[in-house]
C-alpha cells in the first residue's frame, strides 16, 4: 500500500487592488508609491494601513487581505510627482487622493488614468 500525502499551499487573497494607467503615453505607470490610509470611524483621522508600489504593469494586486474586517471608509494616495520627473515631464498634481468606501467583501479595483493636468477614477473590477 502506498501512502500519499498532499501539501497544499495556502495562496492569500486580497480585496483591494488598483492601477495606474499613463494617458499621455498610453502606458503603465510603473513604479509610483502608493499610500492606503483607513479613517477613523470616532475620530475621523487617517492611519496608514500599507504603502506598496506599482509593478511593471502599473499594477498593486495585493492590498487588504481578503476574509478580514476591511469594512471602512479608505483613501489611497498616488504619489506621482517623482514619477513625472523622472520622465523629464511638467505636472501640475504632486499627488493624488481618491476616498471610496468598502461596505461588503466583494473585490474592490479602484485604478486611475493619468496625464501630467489631469485624471480620473472609477470603480474597476
Amino acid at each position: 500500500m502506498l501512502a500519499t500525502s498532499f501539501a497544499y499551499a495556502q495562496t492569500t487573497t486580497y480585496q483591494l487592488s488598483s492601477h495606474i494607467l499613463d494617458v499621455s503615453t498610453g502606458m503603465p505607470a510603473k513604479g509610483v508609491p502608493v499610500q492606503l490610509e483607513k479613517m477613523d470611524e470616532k475620530t475621523r483621522l487617517w492611519k496608514q494601513v500599507d504603502e506598496k508600489m506599482t509593478d511593471e504593469n502599473g499594477r498593486i494586486k495585493d492590498f487588504l487581505a481578503a476574509n478580514t474586517a476591511n469594512k471602512g471608509v479608505y483613501r489611497l494616495r498616488f504619489l506621482v510627482a517623482d514619477y513625472f520627473k523622472s520622465k523629464r515631464t511638467e505636472s501640475f498634481y504632486p499627488f493624488i487622493e481618491v476616498v471610496f468606501q468598502i461596505r461588503d467583501n466583494d473585490h474592490y479595483h479602484v485604478p486611475i488614468t493619468l496625464s501630467p493636468y489631469g485624471y480620473a477614477t472609477y470603480r474597476g473590477n
